[in-house]
């Protein structure tokens, strides 16, 4: 395929995410006001304990088995990647731009956490529906692409509502304690590391107590200690969201032979509960882009972010992640860790391309600080995604096939 042709298969899914979520703007403005304040939160609701369980339940339990998950070992390890480089990256660009402490879990989770689910809902399956998509037929591409999606989701979804969620909300207390200079958010990431380096500094430093001042080694407890306590503070219930229990059963069911045979398929005893499961599901793209789309709106009434800030969010995600996504896939794939399928190649670059996760706004309405902000950097990042996601997509088929 040409260079044209390959930027058309990009362009297409893209551009019927725009109409979704033009559709969601429309009907979010005063006049119409049928996604309003009210609205928005009931339905989001409605997909957050609803619709999305469902979706990731019913994909993964026709999806994935256990040579499914043999084959596709390396997809989680891609996906901890982008979140670990991703949020290495947003904490350089806090400390470049000096961003308030209230803002510092924002935007290290825009730039860790990519739209992992969604958006692949959209831009897979539009793909292997063109007539000249470079994955072969239809049902051979969906099938495979089905299966990558959703532990695309899974796994994500697992690692927002861990990793990105503990930043969050240590960035979130942090913003309440005006008066200390050091950030917590920064020694929850770097904190392991910084243990690992100190151990091996020299004696007199460790015992630089005698002297009156603190030693090394009690800093080190110290941080280590308040990690961990944090840590331990945290809300299992977050951790144990609707969305992951919905991963945990599709898995079980996928993976467990007899299950599997009670609820999927056309002979299956119990197949209307997976049915019922699957049309449910179906509604979550629809309504979560109408959202973000809703969202949006109140992005283009407030400006509380620097545009250094924004524009820092936007190199990240879109000109130095998908860099270091080719490098890190092309090297997987040399050394055997990737097999040679070409759309599994593409959706792992993809997972380093896309535009902030939208469970960042869920976050960061649940410790409410920087929702605003929030409603800002999204409208600019999915703004910038038509033009950056089209042209990484055309590239990276192009060096796939």
């Amino acid at each position: 395929m040409g260079f044209i042709d390959l930027f058309m298969v990009a362009l297409m899914p893209v551009l019927k995410t725009l109409l979704l979520t033009a559709v969601g703007l429309v009907l979010a403005v005063d006049r119409i006001n049928l996604l309003g304040s009210t609205a928005r939160h009931n339905l989001n609701n409605i997909v957050f304990y609803v619709f999305s369980p469902c979706l990731m339940g019913a994909y993964l339990a026709k999806t994935v088995t256990v040579d499914v998950m043999v084959d596709m070992w390396f997809m989680p390890v891609n996906i901890l990647i982008t979140f670990i480089i991703g949020s290495i990256l947003g904490w350089i660009l806090v400390k470049i731009t000096k961003a308030s402490h209230e803002l510092n879990g924002l935007v290290i989770g825009c730039c860790a956490a990519g739209n992992l689910g969604n958006l692949l809902l959209i831009v897979i399956p539009a793909i292997c529906n063109e007539p000249n998509n470079p994955f072969g037929e239809y049902s051979v591409c969906m099938a495979d692409g089905a299966a990558y999606v959703s532990v695309s989701m899974a796994v994500g979804a697992v690692y927002i509502w861990s990793y990105v969620y503990v930043i969050m909300k240590v960035s979130a207390e942090k913003s309440n304690q005006p008066g200390e200079r050091s950030s917590d958010t920064q020694h929850s990431i770097v904190s392991i590391s910084s243990a690992i380096a100190a151990s091996q500094t020299t004696e007199p430093l460790l015992l630089s107590k005698v002297g009156g001042t603190v030693s090394m080694l009690e800093k080190i407890k110290n941080r280590t200690f308040g990690f961990v306590t944090r840590v331990r503070s945290i809300n299992l219930q977050m951790l144990f969201a609707p969305t992951t229990i919905g991963s945990a059963i599709g898995f079980v069911i996928g993976v467990v032979p007899l299950l599997k045979k009670l609820l999927v398929g056309n002979s299956a005893p119990l197949r209307v509960i997976y049915s019922t499961s699957e049309i449910l599901g179906g509604a979550t793209v629809p309504c979560v882009t109408l959202i973000v789309g809703a969202n949006l709106l109140r992005g283009l009434r407030r400006s509380g972010v620097s545009a250094l800030l924004i524009v820092g969010i936007i190199v990240v995600r879109f000109v130095a992640l998908p860099l270091l996504g080719i490098v890190i896939v092309k090297a997987a794939h040399h050394f055997g860790f990737v097999g040679s399928n070409p759309l599994y190649q593409f959706v792992l670059m993809l997972q380093f391309a896309l535009p902030p996760a939208m469970s960042i706004g869920t976050i960061s309405q649940l410790f409410q600080t920087g929702e605003a902000e929030c409603s800002v950097v999204m409208l600019w990042t999915y703004a910038m995604s038509a033009l950056a996601l089209t042209l990484w997509s055309t590239l990276f088929l192009w060096l796939v096939l």
